[in-house]
């Protein structure tokens, strides 16, 4: 048998593609189950898995349509003479940000994979195609492509099953006698809206595939791609590890007081829903951002009995560091380890940087990276929840039966605090920083010096 021709396409020479339509599958497979999965023991630790009518696998569909931005509606019925009104918009992040870290690697391992290992002689002549060369735009993009369409069926189908609809039991007392009267049932359901989460849904893959041929150095890229990825790559893994070691500090200081103050199911149910929801709000608020918050009623995470003080007012409260200050001072440790991280990021960002850049251009670019994180923290961080029944048109009767949720951040302020963060960061830790002796990203490296002859030719 002939060997094929140098010519031919990588996939015909080496047999069977390794990013065809089953290593799709596998990706978004594996995205999703390790979504369900964490969301899943998140649920079950908050007590989620004694819901009535087996709505839990419905419930974990919901929460993983909701962690990549899709859209659930709530509907409510309490027969002909009440209503119940209520509302929702809040992201998992600890789902999202698992799914994120499964879909961005699978995405990348065909990608940086090399087709063959080592090297073989065939009729004399010796094959070198296991060296990887650039990957091709076309390459890349037919296979996003594989993802996307799968990845949005598969949203679709999580769509349609994230659908229930639970009684409300009144009680006994008084307002048990009302609805009792009056034929007043109430229910409330969750339906997800399909055509919104396919979109969100769609934004959120594309983000994440983005983002992760971003960071990914070992992914070869045309020369025109690569260079400009040199030049936004070290910020944006900078700015990628800031957000992991902030999770990684608070999950840290959730383990410590899940084991020295008890309550470890409910700790563990932040955990795995929303750790992110609480470190990078954090994070911000050690920057000196600030965030609107109410807490009423039944609603809220097993949050720090901190929040649950400065947000259960009658009114919306302000959440910075002053007011968290005002019940405890140990607040002003964040500002400490978020000037750490960030100077930690930026001298990261500026060794990575494989071209000399002087302070002031390293400064711009922390900034700008620095914005964009802050931005994409305070949009997937915000929260609104509510809920109200109605009887005879007098609203939020019975006090158990009513409450609301609401978290949004003072966008402004926090992007200009977050510029000046990185300006500031990113000029101290250009400093000391020299060039990385590695080569651009996706470019092949130069050999090394050998001894030379006396022609001038090194020895081979």
């Amino acid at each position: 048998m002939s060997p094929p021709s140098p010519s031919a396409p990588p996939a015909a020479r080496h047999g069977r593609s390794r990013h065809g339509w089953a290593q799709a599958l596998a990706t978004v497979l594996a995205g999703l189950l390790a979504m369900c999965v964490v969301a899943a023991l998140g649920l079950w630790a908050a007590g989620a898995a004694d819901l009535p009518d087996n709505a839990f696998p419905r419930v974990v569909a919901a929460t993983v349509v909701t962690s990549v931005g899709g859209s659930m509606e709530l509907s409510g019925n309490a027969g002909t003479l009440a209503e119940t009104h209520a509302g929702v918009t809040v992201m998992p992040l600890s789902v999202t940000l698992v799914g994120a870290l499964v879909v961005g690697a699978g995405f990348l391992r065909p990608l940086r994979q090399p087709r063959t290992t080592g090297a073989r002689e065939t009729s004399g002549e010796r094959d070198t195609a296991g060296s990887r060369g650039p990957v091709r735009a076309r390459e890349v993009g037919w296979w996003a492509a594989r993802i996307t369409v799968l990845w949005l069926a598969a949203l679709v189908g999580l769509a349609f099953a994230a659908r229930q609809t639970f009684a409300i039991d009144l009680g006994n007392g008084v307002l048990g006698a009302i609805g009792e009267l009056f034929g007043a049932e109430p229910e409330v359901g969750f339906t997800t809206h399909v055509p919104l989460t396919v979109g969100f849904g769609l934004l959120w893959l594309l983000g994440v595939l983005a983002l992760a041929l971003l960071v990914a150095r070992e992914v070869p890229l045309p020369a025109r791609a690569a260079r400009l990825r040199a030049s936004a790559r070290p910020v944006a893994y900078a700015m990628v590890a800031l957000l992991l070691a902030c999770v990684a500090v608070g999950l840290v200081v959730a383990l410590v007081t899940a084991g020295t103050r008890g309550h470890p199911a409910q700790t563990f149910a932040l955990i795995l829903l929303g750790l992110p929801n609480l470190t990078w709000l954090a994070f911000t608020i050690g920057l000196g951002a600030a965030w609107n918050g109410r807490v009423d009623g039944p609603f809220g995470l097993p949050v720090p009995h901190l929040l649950d003080e400065v947000l259960r007012t009658p009114d919306v409260s302000t959440l910075d560091l002053g007011s968290l200050a005002e019940h405890d001072g140990r607040v002003w440790w964040l500002v400490v380890v978020d000037a750490v991280l960030v100077l930690g990021a930026a001298r990261l960002a500026a060794a990575r940087t494989p071209v000399p850049v002087r302070p002031w251009q390293h400064a711009l670019r922390m900034a700008a990276g620095l914005v964009l994180t802050v931005l994409t923290v305070c949009l997937a961080g915000r929260i609104s929840a509510h809920y109200g029944l109605s009887l005879l048109g007098v609203g939020d009767v019975g006090g158990g039966l009513s409450g609301e949720l609401l978290l949004r951040p003072r966008l402004w302020g926090a992007l200009g605090l977050a510029a000046l963060w990185g300006l500031v960061t990113g000029f101290l830790g250009a400093l000391p920083t020299r060039p990385v002796a590695h080569p651009a990203e996706g470019l092949p490296a130069p050999p090394p010096p050998g001894p030379a002859d006396h022609s001038g030719a090194p020895h081979v």
